[in-house]
């Protein structure tokens, strides 16, 4: 398959008029350029966590100035992505693609010069936007570069080992950076690759064919402040409670923006994001279940980094390196689960099995005493990598399964709004828990210790009420995912499952 027939499968019945792509590149070549812009998105969510501390020091930032560096892109990220994800469709994928990697770059250079912490949050925030214009452009291509069947399944197998495997990846790449060199360059390392990726995207990405007719722009207005409104609310409610004002106004805002939007949508005739694609049920259950499982993973992540940083004395690298397990066991699973476990057992049944996976593994987690043993966080690690592994290539395939080419990227932009949500949801409703169980531990802790222990009693007892919750916010999904997938397994993958060479 050369990237010319790449493009022709992105509108069915139509001969493009002109080559798409600078050069013929095999479609293994164009994955993996796709597959590289993938990673860099994801480990800019991740990279950063373990340098925060360094940078405070550096740029005399506060807590409130520190919990911004990570906000600041997640707001960005999550309140353009709908948008973004259209701009492809309507203005070709590429374009918009190489547009988006071209503002990150840009972004990642400025804030590895920052001198002030205001730049850095400003850099971190124009990072987001950018990264909201490729994210959804980069699944998208994939989705449309593979037939459904044997081959998406295999490329989205490889997909879920980087989006998954590369939060972790971050981790560690973070506390090399920043040990060996300097937290600059958790920004600074995106600009080779990033330029690397735009010459490559140049070169070998197939483009898609604009769509004309009039833009949504009420659509547009209505997505983009609805969303920042409704992530700013699950932000600031980790931060100060989920009955505070600015809480509730935020909350409010969203809801009333994100109506206005499904209105504004119902009737407009080029919409940000056609409402069809929550018509089937499959679809729209594996948006709910992505969201609970970021909910849980990245929950786990964040009480976990401080776990190993804060209470048993881990320095960044060693924090980074205790994570590969997960990487290790993402890798596995997600090609076992592309090339065996969906054909052998059909997508439900391997999303259930990994989802339950998962779930144990963190509740394995939220058992672990202070100062624990290695193994018995490297063990729950390496099972939660085999669990997401599992789970994340046929949950990904079910959300974008009978997917209109033309809408392809705007199915992959809600992908990502799930995976988004689940993120700060998460996040914020872990913290809420972690909170009260450590006002709780707190309060009924026995006067005997000292002040180091009473806070360490506290902290665990918070952390390990966390991870409980992540888990069954996990265990949300195997439910969500027994309701995907109707029809019989045997008569669906014979009418939709194409005779293609397998993708090696």
């Amino acid at each position: 398959m050369t990237a010319q027939t790449l493009n022709s499968s992105a509108a069915p019945g139509r001969m493009p008029s002109a080559p798409r792509s600078r050069i013929n590149a095999s479609p293994a070549f164009v994955l993996g350029t796709v597959l590289v812009a993938q990673l860099m998105v994801v480990l800019d969510a991740s990279i950063v966590n373990v340098a925060l501390p360094d940078m405070a020091r550096s740029l005399g930032l506060g807590q409130t100035g520190l919990s911004w560096v990570m906000n600041a892109y997640t707001l960005a990220f999550g309140g353009f992505l709908l948008l973004g994800a259209r701009a492809g469709d309507l203005l070709g994928r590429r374009r918009v693609f190489l547009a988006g990697m071209t503002v990150f770059v840009a972004a990642s250079f400025a804030g590895g010069l920052a001198t002030t912490g205001e730049l850095l949050i400003a850099a971190r925030a124009v990072q987001g936007l950018g990264a909201a214009l490729a994210a959804p452009a980069v699944l998208a291509m994939l989705t449309i570069s593979t037939p459904e069947g044997r081959e998406r399944t295999r490329a989205l197998g490889l997909f879920t080992a980087v989006s998954i495997g590369g939060a972790a990846i971050g981790l560690v790449a973070g506390g090399m950076l920043t040990q060996w060199v300097s937290w600059r360059w958790v920004m600074f390392v995106n600009v080779p690759i990033g330029l690397a990726v735009i010459v490559m995207a140049a070169l070998v990405l197939p483009e898609t064919p604009r769509h004309s007719g009039r833009v949504d722009v009420a659509g547009a207005i209505t997505s983009t402040i609805g969303m920042t409104a409704l992530v700013y609310g699950f932000v600031h409610a980790a931060d100060a409670g989920w009955s505070d004002p600015v809480t509730l106004a935020s909350f409010a805002t969203a809801l009333v923006l994100l109506a206005a939007f499904v209105l504004v949508e119902r009737v407009a005739a080029a919409p940000v994001t056609p409402l069809s694609l929550f018509a089937d049920r499959t679809r729209s259950a594996a948006y709910l279940g992505r969201m609970l499982l970021v909910a849980g993973m990245m929950g786990m992540f964040f009480f976990m980094t401080q776990l190993l940083q804060t209470e048993i004395g881990y320095g960044p690298l060693k924090a980074g390196l205790a994570f590969l397990p997960v990487t290790v066991g993402v890798l596995i699973a997600s090609q076992l689960s592309a090339r065996r476990l969906v054909e052998a057992l059909g997508p439900r049944p391997t999303m259930v099995l990994g989802a339950l996976v998962s779930a144990a593994s963190v509740f394995w987690l939220s058992h672990t005493s202070s100062d624990p043993a290695y193994w018995t966080i490297g063990v729950p690690l390496f099972l939660m990598g085999l669990g997401n592994g599992t789970v994340f290539v046929p949950i990904t395939g079910a959300a974008l399964q009978g997917v209109d080419p033309k809408h392809a990227g705007a199915a992959a932009g809600l992908v990502n709004v799930a995976q988004q949500i689940g993120s700060t949801l998460g996040l914020a409703v872990l913290v809420t828990v972690f909170s009260a169980a450590g006002r709780h531990a707190a309060a009924a802790g026995p006067g005997t210790r000292d002040a180091v222990q009473q806070a360490q009693h506290v902290f665990v007892s918070g952390a390990d009420a966390a991870l409980l919750t992540a888990a069954g916010l996990i265990l949300a999904t195997a439910v969500v995912a027994t309701t995907m997938y109707r029809t019989p397994r045997r008569s669906r993958s014979a009418a939709t499952a194409p005779v293609v060479p397998a993708l090696d």
